[in-house]
């Protein structure tokens, strides 16, 4: 059984930072390609960043130099460290496993975990 399990959600001024982890098992961690999708209120879930197996990244473009994904094989987590957090990066953020860089969207979701910047 695949659980993904995410935590570092809450509450930070805009300009602050957090770093979300995920938490993965049930999955050959090392092998499978992970992400961060997030969903506003009245919006769609959209990818926020992903990093394959190799390595490589994808990051939307709202986010791009201000959050960094990064995995650790070893304690099988997957992370997202946000800089410059604005208001319109609350969400509900939700780790994700199981995609590839050409389809960045597995089929395993986390509960999420909620961010909220306030202004």
């Amino acid at each position: 059984q695949v659980q993904l399990v995410e935590s570092g959600g809450g509450l930070v001024q805009a300009g602050g930072s957090l770093r979300l982890s995920c938490a993965g098992s049930g999955i050959i961690f090392s092998s499978t390609g992970m992400g961060w999708y997030r969903q506003a209120p009245g919006k769609q879930r959209e990818l926020v960043a992903f990093i394959s197996v190799g390595g490589f990244t994808l990051y939307a473009d709202s986010v791009k130099d201000r959050f960094t994904i990064f995995r650790n094989n070893a304690q099988k987590t997957v992370s997202l460290r946000m800089n410059s957090l604005k208001p319109e990066d609350t969400a509900i953020y939700y780790c994700n496993a199981g995609g590839t860089l050409r389809t960045p969207a597995g089929q395993y979701w986390g509960q999420g975990t909620l961010v909220t910047v306030s202004s």
